[in-house]
């Protein structure tokens, strides 16, 4: 027991000396600082009378009423941005946009100067309004077109609105694809725009049929101005360039344009591209019927020649002229039903039967040019179906349309041709940039 009292004891004791070394650690660690307290209090030069006080009044301009209604409001504003949506109707918008009060609702419906946005409701068109939490509306753009926009704003006296003009950008895209199954397929793919694609076809349509030369494997590269707004294209342009190799044959076209803005595409050695006729007068069909001197008639239902090229076709497909003429015949004729007959230059002429109707004011004696619509898909006459029945007569003598040499002809005439080197070598530089990714992108 005595032990145990005595380790207890000396325990206590020496508890005891470590809470005094301690204390006089902490003593001696605070002596610097009691030093530099006192250093600064006794530093020289130290400024020891008061700081003079000097009272400044000045008038302050409050601002009006109304401009801290607007600002209080604006703090309060948000913007909206949504698209239009397929079967929207301008209530359903103006609901997701929040727009609630009635002044603002009336003016959209019924001001003439807004009637923009209801009758020009697009799906996928861009839409802002700007309103307060109570769903005041305070401003409202709506972009309608490319290039335009509606905007609506609330000023001291009500809404006002008015159209205006949106800033574009212009680019130049540069395109490569290859044909899997159809031209379109390949441009959707790609990106490429259908009317970029169109103006494909219409480049090399005198060169290529594109009903029936297309191969697996063909392919193309295209260089076409674009209009950007926002960052995003909102127009496909012109196309500046393009190559096309169809069954192993490179094709080539570059956009020339004269000092007096006209314009053309012209081969690489500056030669005009276009001929005087269009191999076809359908931009996409189908042929069901060629040209020959034996043919089981599907109505007369007996053999007999079919001197032309049939080409089926939905009702109503557009039907172009295939070269500059005159119109001999617009009218019914016999088993051609609804027939338009062209004379053309050199003794040619083109036949194009069983049309539903005609283009809108077409006449016998008009003169009509290339790619100028004359009439629509029909199957009218001696015709099992709809389609196209499509004539090639050379002197009266009838040859295949499909087959007969077409001539060149030279749209522009006198051609600069230092001048057309000028604008074609960057665009031929480029084309075989994009010809060599492609090939190493096959490869």
């Amino acid at each position: 027991m005595q032990q145990g009292k005595g380790r207890i004891l000396s325990q206590i004791k020496a508890s005891q000396e470590r809470k005094l070394r301690l204390r006089w650690l902490l003593v001696l660690s605070s002596i610097p600082l009691f030093g530099v307290i006192t250093a600064f209090g006794i530093a020289p030069q130290t400024a020891v009378q008061d700081v003079p006080v000097e009272l400044v009044v000045e008038e302050l301009t409050l601002p009006s009423d109304s401009i801290v209604e607007a600002l209080a409001l604006d703090e309060q504003s948000l913007w909206q941005a949504d698209e239009v949506r397929k079967d929207d109707t301008l209530g359903t918008v103006l609901d997701r946009l929040n727009i609630r009060n009635t002044e603002a609702v009336n003016f959209l419906r019924q001001s003439p100067d807004a009637s923009t946005l209801a009758s020009k409701l697009r799906p996928g068109r861009s839409i802002l309004a700007k309103t307060t939490a109570d769903g005041k509306l305070l401003e409202l753009q709506y972009q309608y077109d490319w290039d335009a926009a509606l905007q609506v704003k609330l000023d001291n006296d009500g809404y006002v609105a008015k159209q205006i003009q949106l800033a574009q950008e212009s680019r130049t895209e540069l395109k490569s694809a290859v044909i899997q199954s159809s031209l379109f397929a390949a441009t959707d793919a790609a990106g490429i725009p259908d009317a970029v694609a169109m103006q494909l076809v219409q480049i090399f349509s005198s060169d290529i049929d594109f009903h029936l030369d297309l191969r697996e494997g063909d392919r193309f590269t295209v260089i076409y101005e674009a209009g950007y707004s926002k960052g995003e294209m909102t127009t496909p342009g012109k196309v500046l360039a393009a190559e096309f190799v169809n069954q192993g044959k490179t094709y080539s076209a570059l956009l020339y344009r004269d000092s007096n803005g006209r314009s053309d595409y012209l081969t690489p050695d500056g030669k005009a591209l276009h001929k005087a006729f269009l191999r076809s007068p359908l931009e996409f069909s189908r042929i069901s019927s060629g040209f020959t001197l034996a043919r089981f008639h599907p109505v007369l239902k007996r053999w007999r020649a079919h001197k032309g090229v049939d080409y089926a076709a939905p009702i109503g497909t557009r039907i172009k002229a295939t070269a500059d003429g005159t119109v001999i015949v617009a009218g019914k004729q016999g088993g051609y039903g609804n027939v338009v007959m062209l004379q053309h230059a050199g003794g040619v002429t083109t036949v194009y039967g069983h049309l539903s109707r005609f283009a809108a004011g077409l006449r016998k004696g008009q003169r009509v040019s290339q790619d100028d619509v004359i009439g629509y898909v029909g199957m009218s006459g001696l015709a099992s179906g709809p389609h196209l029945h499509y004539e090639f007569r050379v002197n009266g003598q009838h040859r295949d349309p499909l087959k007969v040499a077409l001539p060149n002809t030279t749209a522009l005439t006198n051609i600069n041709q230092d001048a057309f080197r000028t604008q074609a070598q960057p665009l031929l530089a480029q084309l075989a940039l994009l010809r060599n990714t492609q090939t190493a992108s096959l490869e």
